[in-house]
């Protein structure tokens, strides 16, 4: 057995970073691809290694001739000149005398792979393999279908992909092991033949398209599983790369530092960021879907027409509310437009703290008083600020003002003539008895100091399409925030989201008391671990103190060997490097996970 590189290719895709090298010479994760294959060849005992060379091939060579002379492998260097105006097709063609003799791992050189997938097909009894894996929307290029045998039957081009049947697809990894009478008897005859007709300019996998259909050539599948691989085509799909092959604290700081898009790591459990589960319901995402087409080469309405959904949804004066991209944008034009002194309770939502750039803040550190809710110190507050900034229920803690503690605060801000600036994004998680909302037209009215803000995003279940509002019926306020507003600030699936969910609005509110529900069991089995406290909280997420065991270490072993992401909080501000974590609450089965991982961990 043998191993073949194909490594001519440019990878111009990847810019800067094939500027001085070729692809394998990239470091993913500290490590080249190019150290990393040698090393899974070597592991799998196989005794020569054969590199078709082109694009800043002298380097290569010189590489593994300086790092790799004193390992048992056989090293062969084939030269494709003509590297800038063929594919792939012709480097594999160029190997021809090697592959014909002796049975072939073949591989690309934008690979990223666990070492063990190399060793696995040498020892594989089949003499046609192909490594595959079911395919997942990040995935690009071409896909197989197999019979029930796990025999290849079709390769497919993506531009021939149906996606309606994605399920039945697998992704080739472009790791092969090919035997020789193969190569010599059909792959390469086939493979000459077709240059002949096409050119050098095409892909080794298009001729493989053809043999698949021969009744005589059998090439089987091996589905990898849950092993970690990732072809790496340009700089983002290295930036993912370095995060799937990072370990420990690098893996976790790199995850972290994302600040989202977790989709792109769909094996990893996300209990960072706090989106309810159970909303939009499957009868509504399907709606959403059917109208994609539509809404995709579709203006939104402007601003005036999403004032007039938001009406409909929370049942305030279109002239009381405004929406926003998210809390977010709204947060930031509010901090264009507010001045003067402003208290804001800590440890909070960091924009309150970051967008009021034009306020002299005052910090009320509730961790005094364990992080709860300290309304006589709010109250103290409106006597010398301008502005009051309270979350409730508060991130990260959970802890909530009830109803009557939060018309109490705001009369009491509205004498001392300061605005009360109220985020109740997290409001609707709250129990049953528990749970009230001040987007009333009587409250908003009585208290023109009032500012209320929600999230959309988050309690909706629809973090993607970035929704948030504000409202108060200060709308002088209203006008000089909306000037700080793009006309089209939000998209026309966010839209088409508004001017739906009344239809479904009865649905959210079972979604949101699942989610109590759910909360309430955590926070009990949590509490049942020694030396670890679970506070409550009325939302979709639960602040816990682990004691005197470190957070950030804890964090990093969740995602290290059970691949869920959990917040830390140690480094945050008024935690003064206490262990804390906040967790999201999510469905069943990524609870149980959760709570298997920490008892693990800590009991």
């Amino acid at each position: 057995m043998q191993a073949l590189m194909l490594a001519a290719g440019m990878g111009k895709r990847l810019g800067k970073y094939t500027d001085n090298n070729t692809k394998c010479m990239v470091q993913v994760a500290g490590r080249k691809l190019v150290d990393r294959a040698i090393d899974a060849v070597l592991k799998a005992g196989i005794k020569k290694m054969i590199f078709v060379v082109g694009y800043k091939g002298k380097a290569l060579i010189d590489y593994i001739n300086q790092n790799f002379s004193q390992t048992d492998l056989e090293f062969i260097f084939i030269d494709n000149k003509d590297y800038a105006t063929s594919n792939n097709i012709y480097s594999f063609y160029l190997a021809k005398d090697y592959i014909v003799k002796e049975d072939t791992i073949l591989m690309e050189s934008d690979l990223i792979y666990d070492d063990a997938l190399i060793k696995n097909l040498v020892d594989l009894k089949k003499k046609n393999v192909a490594a595959i894996a079911r395919y997942k929307s990040w995935m690009d290029g071409t896909v197989v279908t197999c019979d029930k045998s796990g025999n290849i039957t079709q390769f497919i081009d993506k531009k021939d992909m149906n996606f309606d049947i994605a399920g039945d697809y697998y992704k080739t990894v472009n790791v092969y092991k090919l035997s020789k009478e193969f190569c010599k008897n059909v792959y390469i005859p086939f493979l000459e033949a077709y240059m002949k007709a096409y050119g050098l300019n095409s892909y080794y996998e298009t001729t493989l398209k053809v043999v698949a259909h021969l009744s005589k050539t059998q090439i089987y599948g091996y589905e990898i599983g849950d092993m970690p691989w990732y072809e790496i085509d340009d700089a983002q799909d290295l930036d993912i790369a370095n995060v799937l092959f990072s370990k420990g604290k690098e893996k976790y700081d790199l995850v972290v530092s994302k600040f989202g898009g977790y989709w792109r790591y769909d094996t990893m459990l996300d209990f960072c960021y706090l989106v309810n589960p159970y909303f939009p319901t499957k009868e509504f995402t399907q709606k959403l879907q059917r109208e994609f087409p539509v809404l995709l080469g579709a203006y939104p309405s402007g601003l005036n027409m999403q004032n007039m959904n938001a009406e409909r949804i929370f049942g305030v004066e279109q002239d009381y509310i405004l929406v926003g991209n998210g809390a977010s944008e709204l947060i930031n034009a509010m901090g264009e437009v507010l001045k003067g002194k402003l208290a804001v309770g800590v440890p909070t939502f960091n924009e309150y703290v970051r967008c009021f750039r034009n306020c002299e803040i005052r910090y009320i550190d509730n961790s005094k008083w364990d992080y709860s809710v300290n309304l006589e110190e709010y109250k103290k507050a409106c006597d010398d600020v301008d502005m009051l900034c309270v979350v409730s229920p508060d991130n990260p803690s959970g802890v909530m003002l009830t109803k009557e503690q939060a018309i109490e605060l705001a009369d009491y801000a509205a004498s001392k003539n300061t605005r009360l600036l109220l985020d109740e994004s997290f409001i609707d998680f709250a129990e049953t008895d528990k749970k009230y909302t001040m987007l009333e037209n009587d409250i908003l009215e009585k208290y023109k100091n009032l500012i209320v803000v929600k999230s959309i995003g988050k309690s909706y279940g629809v973090a993607g399409l970035r929704l948030g509002v504000i409202s108060t019926a200060d709308t002088e306020l209203l006008k000089e925030i909306r000037k700080n507003m793009q006309i089209w600030n939000i998209n026309s699936f966010a839209e088409y989201y508004l001017q739906n969910y009344n239809l479904y609005a009865s649905d959210y509110v079972s979604a949101c008391d699942k989610i109590a529900k759910e909360r309430a069991r955590m926070i009990s089995a949590i509490n049942e671990i020694k030396g670890v406290r679970a506070y409550d909280s009325q939302a979709n997420f639960i602040m816990i103190s682990l004691g005197n065991r470190s957070s950030y270490e804890f964090c990093v072993n969740c995602l290290e060997k059970y691949n869920i992401l959990i917040k830390d909080l140690s480094s945050k501000n008024y935690f003064y490097g206490k262990n804390f974590i906040r967790v999201a609450v999510k469905d069943v089965n990524e609870n149980n996970a959760f709570l298997k991982a920490i008892k693990e961990e800590l009991f």
